[in-house]
């Protein structure tokens, strides 16, 4: 017993540094980088148009993975995949980020 939970131990604290890695984004990096998302979802994603979702106080981490969706074509949309096509990892996490702190109205 004393050897699994050592060794669990270990795993747990080799893998740490993996989880801090996507600990989230930068949300000031990600409003400046919202800017083209506004069109749709509004300045502070509250979007006004039932048909476009507001991404306000969504959670970062699924903002993040629906995003990702989009630009891997995992969630297939015309009028997104141009949107997100050339995001890169960190993009997503700041832009995540910044409508994750958002105030839903």
């Amino acid at each position: 017993m004393n050897r699994i939970y050592g060794a669990s131990l270990v795993l747990a604290f080799a893998l740490a540094p993996l989880a801090s890695a996507h600990a989230g984004g930068d949300p000031a990096a990600g409003q400046t980088k919202a800017v083209v998302c506004a069109a749709c979802h509004g300045v502070d994603g509250n979007s006004i148009n039932p048909i476009w979702p507001k991404l306000a106080g969504q959670h970062e981490a699924y903002l993040a993975k629906q995003i990702r969706a989009f630009r891997d074509g995992v969630r297939v949309d015309p009028t997104m995949a141009p949107m997100v096509a050339t995001l890169t990892e960190e993009d997503i996490d700041d832009i995540a980020a910044y409508f994750a702190s958002q105030k839903p109205k």
